[in-house]
């Protein structure tokens, strides 16, 4: 009995046993070449991937750029010297710098100005030494201006004392840049001179005598004429006055210094 058992169990089990036998290596077969497909579309994806990124532009994954047609920019023939153009907080506006303010220049008072001790002709020689000249000499060529043409100072002495009182009153010293003597020199060359200078020099225009004044321009340096501010003296009683003297046989130079 049991082995009738048995073999009927067998022959039972047997065709089932077959049968899964057979859906198992069907499904299997079906997996293996899903497996195989799906590995073959990945690959080709991947060769898709790799050649459109070859020949695509880096910059094709860059978000593109907001444009704006708008400018902030005020336009120059709208700025005004006296308005700023201010930006509201926050905001990257263009801002023009502020310009400097220049002065209209201004000539000297002096210049039209109408006096008995200087040609008006002159008067511009005079101002060019003033801007011209270093600053001990514009104190002195400016002092001594005050004096003659606005003051009209009359000084104890002669022309040497007036000329003392200058340096003086300009607060410079003077240092003697060449030294000759009246009649042997040796003479100074017209490039040595400056504005600004105490100058000894002959006076070929009265008698050839030795005299001193304050050297203020050229008036024609070939021919040694030169703008000098003279004082006569105190006897007659008149203030220093400017004058065209030959500087041809210039003896001493003292230059004023700080």
């Amino acid at each position: 009995m049991s082995r009738l058992s048995s073999s009927m169990s067998l022959s039972v089990s047997s065709p089932i046993t077959a049968s899964c036998s057979v859906l198992l290596l069907l499904v299997g077969g079906m997996a293996s070449s899903h497996a195989d497909s799906m590995s073959a579309l990945i690959a080709q994806k991947s060769a898709q991937s790799a050649l459109s990124a070859r020949y695509t532009p880096s910059y094709s994954t860059v978000p593109s750029a907001k444009i704006s047609t708008r400018s902030r920019i005020q336009r120059a023939d709208s700025y005004r010297a006296d308005t700023a153009v201010t930006a509201p907080v926050g905001s990257t506006a263009y801002r023009y710098p502020e310009r400097a303010y220049q002065a209209p220049s201004v000539l000297p008072a002096f210049l039209s100005g109408s006096y008995d001790n200087v040609d008006s002709e002159y008067l511009p020689i005079l101002s060019s030494a003033e801007r011209q000249s270093s600053m001990a000499a514009r104190e002195v060529i400016s002092t001594a201006r005050k004096m003659a043409l606005n003051e009209r100072t009359i000084i104890q002495g002669g022309c040497w004392d007036y000329l003392d009182a200058v340096f003086k009153r300009a607060g410079v010293t003077r240092d003697t840049v060449h030294k000759g003597t009246y009649r042997q020199g040796p003479y100074a060359h017209s490039s040595q001179i400056e504005a600004g200078d105490w100058l000894y020099y002959i006076n070929h225009g009265y008698n050839g005598v030795e005299h001193s004044g304050l050297f203020v321009g050229w008036v024609d340096e070939r021919a040694k004429q030169a703008l000098i501010l003279s004082y006569a003296g105190e006897n007659r009683r008149e203030p220093a006055r400017y004058r065209v003297y030959d500087l041809s046989n210039v003896y001493q130079i003292m230059r004023p210094s700080v």
